[in-house]
């Protein structure tokens, strides 16, 4: 186990993911700061770690689709007591690109997209400031597969992901390390409130989310970068990102590919 220490904010800690968060991370000694909507179930589940565990917990109410909400978040990891940042709120769509509307799209990207880069940055500069730190952004599997079900949720999770790898590039030599979890379909109430059926998936695809929540943190014990739980082949991820690598070098050149030069007939 990780010898990782000091106060854990978790968003979307309501239930979910999130809560799951709570409960493990309560458990390894951490004092918490929960962060949703409901308070009433925030409530219930401090209480009851507060009993099991003996640690501080604390209730932040937030909407983070509200940037004064966002901002207050903001402002509670400016602190500086927060160790760690576990940016897990976020949602789905009812339907795709052709069944929403502005309003919708707005919401999602607000809660999927901006809300967590913004506390990332919160966040990261607080730790960069002390020297040590740790974020957690929850992405999907998804990133990878644009293709299927909807593109504007997959492509808030590949954002989540690029994000994350970048600033785990960037900030490693200054202390923080940076963790991408990529989920596959998990039993929580994402499903339910984008007006999705969990059951209609094979039941083989489905993972519990104590399984991977736990899965996740033997991960960021081992300090992944990308953790992906129900990935069983590794070498498929390392095979990815070799090839992406090394196509880097030749994205940006002053000469166009000899594939997009026009012929002429002679």
């Amino acid at each position: 186990m990780s010898t990782f220490t000091g106060t854990a904010l978790i968003t979307g800690a309501s239930s979910g993911i999130g809560a799951v968060y709570a409960d493990r991370l309560a458990k390894r000694g951490h004092d918490l700061v929960l962060v949703a909507r409901d308070t009433a179930r925030m409530e219930t589940l401090a209480e009851r770690l507060r009993a099991e565990t003996g640690v501080a917990v604390e209730i932040l109410a937030a909407d983070l689709t509200a940037d004064a909400d966002t901002a207050k978040v903001e402002a509670r990891l400016a602190q500086g007591d927060i160790a760690l940042l576990i940016n897990n709120a976020g949602m789905s769509l009812n339907g795709g690109i052709l069944d929403n509307g502005p309003a919708e799209f707005a919401r999602i990207i607000t809660l999927n997209i901006t809300a967590p880069t913004r506390l990332a940055s919160a966040a990261g500069k607080t730790f960069v400031a002390r020297g040590a730190g740790a974020i957690v952004n929850i992405a999907s599997v998804l990133a990878f597969a644009p293709e299927m079900f909807d593109g504007i949720y997959s492509g808030t999770k590949a954002y989540v992901l690029n994000l994350s790898q970048s600033m785990a590039a960037q900030l490693a030599d200054r202390g923080v390390y940076v963790q991408a979890v990529l989920p596959g379909a998990t039993r929580t109430e994402i499903w339910e409130r984008s007006g999705k059926d969990i059951d209609a998936f094979p039941a083989e695809m489905v993972m519990a989310v104590d399984d991977l929540v736990d899965a996740a943190l033997v991960g960021f014990d081992r300090r992944e970068t990308v953790t992906i739980p129900p990935l069983a082949d590794e070498g498929q991820f390392t095979a990815l990102t070799a090839a992406r690598l090394a196509m880097a070098p030749n994205l940006s050149k002053r000469d166009v590919a000899p594939r997009y030069r026009e012929t002429v007939a002679a």
